[in-house]
């Protein structure tokens, strides 16, 4: 069933709690928090509105992909083989491999950085590349024992994450209210729908691998709203407390506020457990896209492969390209969910057959390339682009993921083919 076989129905251990907890456990990153800090320039009062209207936003289409998996006992990139071929589903594959790696040298980066101060602090000692190779190993080894041991991983640390948040809350407006931060007027450097995709790129840049966790959910409601809610909640709060802090203080980082009170152990734990909460899903969710292209390669062998390369790739990654890394992974994957969402929900009715996935299907390019979805693809990439580049006042998230979708709907119904499962 070439490598990725669907999740038996005695496999389905996770309930509504676990998703909450598991999207909240993600959401609680440094990383979060450091992309809040680039909305300054709009001011607090433009920034929340960005905040929570580009997490409805980018939360809606998440949490639908989280659906599929959920009733197809499939991950996220098997999701896609339906709508643009077997073949055709190795592309984005691939780009989801990159993004992962990707997003795992970034993670470690800030962790490693912060792990770097407080230690300096604490013990006097500093050093970037072990904090970096002892966070990649950890995290990697938290990806390896599988999703039974996360429910119960996640229970313990994100609950005890939840609560250094509070904390953490407080210290940034211990000294600034918010009516004292509300004056601060806000700047040109950046407009409206650039903010606005800054934030709906972090929860479209989980919406590839959301299945690789949703298939394991033992009904489809309560993993939706578990994973929707969790995500929208937290996410929320860490850019609200980056707003704040770098509104405050000029930095994002809330990690020097937290030293000055006398918090050290308490910040290298929201550093250290943050990072590990966050960082496994793309680690593991690394090996299960891989799997979808080589599927000899094996899940465990995919964890570690994954681990030691966004490892690597964190020694030497440029960190200060964190804004446009976000930018590139809106542009890659809006329009492409666009399709696999529009194809599920509309022109299949969330019915998918699993010789369509598996096998040789009922669909003329089954196991090849579909190339209308690849050309709406490219075309939604190309919006993306040139909404950013015209300044267009919705942003480039929804025009790309909307068009290619619609445009994808017409032309595989105007098609004389067979494309509806009946």
């Amino acid at each position: 069933m070439n490598g990725i076989k669907p999740i038996k129905e005695e496999e389905r251990n996770l309930a509504g709690i676990d998703f909450l907890l598991l999207w909240s456990g993600a959401a609680i990153s440094l990383a979060e928090i450091l992309a809040g800090g680039i909305l300054v320039p709009l001011g607090l009062m433009v920034g929340i509105l960005a905040i929570l209207l580009g997490h409805i936003i980018g939360n809606t289409p998440f949490a639908l992909g989280g659906i599929i998996g959920s009733e197809q006992g499939i991950p996220s990139m098997v999701s896609v083989r339906p709508s643009f071929g077997n073949r055709g589903s190795y592309l984005p594959a691939f780009l989801n491999v990159v993004q992962l790696i990707g997003w795992t040298a970034v993670m470690l980066i800030i962790c490693a950085k912060s792990a770097e101060v407080i230690s300096q602090k604490l013990f006097g000692y500093s050093n970037f590349q072990l904090w970096v190779i002892m966070a990649g190993a950890i995290t990697t080894l938290w990806a390896f024992f599988g999703h039974k041991t996360w429910k119960w991983l996640h229970r313990i640390s994100v609950s005890a994450l939840l609560l250094l948040c509070v904390v953490m809350t407080y210290v940034v407006f211990k000294e600034y209210g918010f009516a004292e931060l509300a004056r601060i007027p806000s700047t040109s450097d950046l407009s409206f729908a650039i903010g606005l995709d800054i934030v709906i790129a972090m929860p479209i840049s989980w919406l590839p691998l959301v299945a690789d966790y949703s298939r394991f959910a033992k009904s489809t409601p309560s993993s939706f709203w578990g994973t929707w809610l969790g995500y929208f909640v937290v996410s929320s709060w860490m850019y609200f407390i980056g707003l704040s802090a770098a509104l405050a203080t000029g930095s994002a980082d809330p990690i020097p506020m937290l030293l000055n009170l006398g918090l050290g152990f308490a910040a290298l734990i929201i550093v250290l457990f943050s990072t590990f909460t966050t960082t496994f899903l793309d680690i593991y969710s690394t090996a299960v896209s891989a799997l979808n292209v080589f599927p000899q390669l094996g899940e465990k062998r995919g964890v570690v492969i994954g681990g030691i390369l966004g490892t690597l790739v964190a020694l030497v990654f440029p960190i200060e390209q964190y804004e446009n890394f976000l930018l590139f992974i809106g542009a890659m994957f809006c329009p492409l969910f666009g399709i696999v969402l529009a194809d599920y929900f509309i022109l299949r009715k969330r019915r998918y057959f699993v010789e369509d996935i598996y096998k040789k299907g009922r669909y003329w390019y089954s196991q090849g390339v579909n190339v209308i979805a690849v050309i709406c693809w490219i075309i939604g990439v190309v919006l993306y682009q040139q909404c950013i580049k015209y300044g267009l006042w919705i942003g480039s998230s929804i025009p790309s993921m909307v068009v290619a979708g619609v445009l994808y709907l017409i032309i595989m119904k105007k098609s004389k083919k067979e494309i509806i499962n009946e």
